[in-house]
C-alpha cells in the first residue's frame, strides 16, 4: 500500500489527536470520556472538518468497519483532490451502528461526503498502524496485514508510535507541526 502526501501527513495528525485524548493531565486513561463529549459537539465540529480534518475524524475512531480493505487502500493512494466521496465506499466500509447518526450530520455539510470518506481512511491506517509506516516510507505495494488488529482496545496505541523507535526524528517533526499549526490558530508556542 502506497499513501498519497495527503494520507501521509494528514496521518500523523489524526495519530497526535488521538493521543492528546488518551490520557489527562495525570496519566488516566480518559478516552472514552473525551471521545464521547466530541460526539456531543459534532454539530459544532463540522465547522473544522476542511481545516483540520483529523480534529472531527477522531469522532468516529473504532466506528468504521471494513469489509473490502482493497477499496480502502486504494483511497489511501490517491491525491486530495481525486478523493471520492463516502457513497462510493459504502460497499467496502460499514458503519458502526452508533455512528450512523454521526454520519449524518457530517453528511448535511457540503463536503460532507468526501471528510467521511478522508475519516474512514484515516480510522483505517489507524487499525492498521503497522502497515502504514512501512507502506508509506518504502512505497511497497506489496505490504500486508497479519490479521491482527493493532488497536484491539481503544486504549492500546503502543503500535502507533512504532515509526518513531525507527525514526525518531519523526516524533520531533510531529510535535513541531502540531506546535506550528497552534500557533497558527492563537496559542503561544511553549518554549
Amino acid at each position: 500500500m502506497k499513501l498519497s502526501p495527503y494520507f501521509h501527513d494528514l496521518r500523523s495528525a489524526y495519530q497526535a489527536e488521538l493521543d492528546d485524548l488518551v490520557s489527562d493531565s495525570e496519566g488516566n486513561d480518559v478516552l472514552r470520556k473525551r471521545l464521547a463529549e466530541k460526539r456531543n459537539e459534532i454539530a459544532f465540529l463540522v465547522q473544522m472538518m476542511e481545516l483540520a480534518p483529523e480534529m472531527v475524524a477522531v469522532v468516529f475512531h473504532r466506528g468504521f468497519r471494513f469489509t473490502q480493505p482493497a477499496a480502502v487502500e486504494q483511497l489511501l493512494g490517491l491525491p486530495v483532490d481525486a478523493l471520492p466521496d463516502w457513497h462510493s465506499l459504502t460497499h467496502a466500509v460499514a458503519l458502526e451502528p452508533w455512528a450512523q447518526s454521526l454520519a449524518q450530520t457530517v453528511l448535511r455539510e457540503p463536503q460532507g461526503a468526501r471528510f467521511l470518506a478522508v475519516a474512514a481512511g484515516l480510522e483505517y491506517l489507524q487499525q492498521h498502524a503497522r502497515m502504514a509506516p512501512a507502506a508509506a516510507v518504502h512505497g511497497d505495494s506489496d505490504a500486508e496485514d497479519d490479521g491482527e488488529d493493532a488497536a484491539e482496545h481503544d486504549d492500546d496505541y503502543s503500535a502507533l508510535s512504532a515509526d518513531d523507535a525507527v525514526d525518531p526524528q519523526n516524533s520531533r517533526t510531529r510535535e513541531e507541526s502540531s506546535a506550528n499549526w497552534l500557533a497558527d490558530v492563537g496559542f503561544d508556542r511553549k518554549e
